[in-house]
């Protein structure tokens, strides 16, 4: 069972053209009666047709007393009609603004964490977004919120129990070796580890740490990466308390057996933390971003324009998303207490 939590989660819509808002009814569907509770901020026109009834609210007061009976919105409607399948960059503006309304409902304590639904770069590029995606954006939200901590953003990957986290994420294959710094690698172990102990509840975190090359370079017969930078970081950081081990082969890293030997692995390019978590869970795999004031996770997967509108989109990792935000919510309330919310 989820942690309960002192404020409800609010979720934002995400690319309204897309299967945002039916993966979030189905997702009320399957948690009116148990919860977590949330409230949605989008169009109440991209819900209408769901079949479901949906309640209009002005924030999160008094969300979980209706939560079974109907879907809390808050409604901010977009400007041009929407088309499933058919993204309109008219609408990129309201949809940015939907994100940063759930920012500052987690920065004021209304809401215990934010779960974003996904969002499509193309059209808000088009209409003049100017952030790589909704990690970097949130992270240019909270920027000057005071933060005790390393400050990621950090991405973590999440399925069965496999959390691979992504030193570096959306570059060529090409350019990653040249971003396999040491101090790249030692903040991305220290920004886990931090998260680890404040949204996970693991007082003794224990990291595994990726090789880059096959068979983590073989002493340098592989490669040379992993004795002139990944070795001597993770030396460093076990003097500093800790627990990373040496880089290890990726081709052996992932089975049942090697992922009980670690809390975390600490991946360093995309497809390296991808694939196994596809792999073990693809309908139920979780996008978190860690090391930010607030707590935001997403599903892991795209707008599937392809079917959107159909009403075959699978809500399973929308509501793995939900599930994990309340317990790192949850979590959070014990070692960053704040002031506490009666909603």
């Amino acid at each position: 069972m989820t942690p309960a939590v002192s404020a409800p989660l609010v979720l934002t819509l995400g690319e309204p053209a897309g299967i945002g808002p039916e993966i979030v009814a189905a997702a009320w569907q399957r948690l009116r009666m148990s919860g977590p509770a949330f409230a949605v901020i989008g169009d109440i026109r991209c819900l209408a047709d769901r079949g479901i009834p949906v309640r209009q609210v002005d924030g999160t007061e008094g969300v979980r007393a209706g939560f079974a009976s109907a879907l809390p919105l808050i409604d901010r409607p977009l400007p041009a009609p929407v088309t499933p399948g058919h993204p309109d960059p008219r609408n990129a503006g309201v949809v940015a603004d939907w994100i940063e309304e759930g920012v500052a409902l987690c920065l004021s304590g209304s809401a215990s964490a934010l779960v974003t639904a996904p969002i499509a770069k193309a059209p808000l590029y088009a209409g003049g977004f100017q952030h790589p995606g909704h990690t970097e954006f949130i992270a240019e939200l909270t920027a000057d919120t005071p933060w005790p901590d390393l400050r990621g953003p950090v991405m973590m990957l999440t399925a069965a129990n496999l959390r691979a986290c992504l030193a570096t994420i959306h570059v060529p294959l090409a350019g990653v070796p040249e971003l396999i710094t040491a101090e790249r690698v030692a903040r991305t172990a220290q920004v886990v580890d931090e998260a680890l102990r404040r949204d996970f509840g693991l007082a003794t975190p224990r990291l595994a740490l990726a090789g880059l090359n096959p068979h983590a370079g073989e002493s340098g017969a592989i490669g040379s990466e992993e004795v002139d930078i990944l070795v001597p970081v993770a030396r460093t950081l076990r003097e500093q308390g800790i627990d990373l081990s040496d880089p290890r082969p990726a081709d052996t890293l992932f089975h049942d057996e090697a992922r009980a030997t670690y809390d975390a692995v600490i991946c360093l390019y995309h497809d390296q933390a991808l694939i196994p978590v596809k792999t073990l869970d693809f309908w139920g795999g979780v996008n978190a971003t860690l090391g930010l004031p607030i707590i935001r996770t997403s599903p892991d997967h795209g707008t599937g324009f392809d079917i959107a509108g159909q009403g075959i989109a699978r809500p399973d990792s929308l509501i793995a998303a939900i599930h994990l935000a309340a317990v790192m919510a949850s979590n959070r309330a014990v070692t960053r207490p704040g002031p506490d919310h009666d909603v």
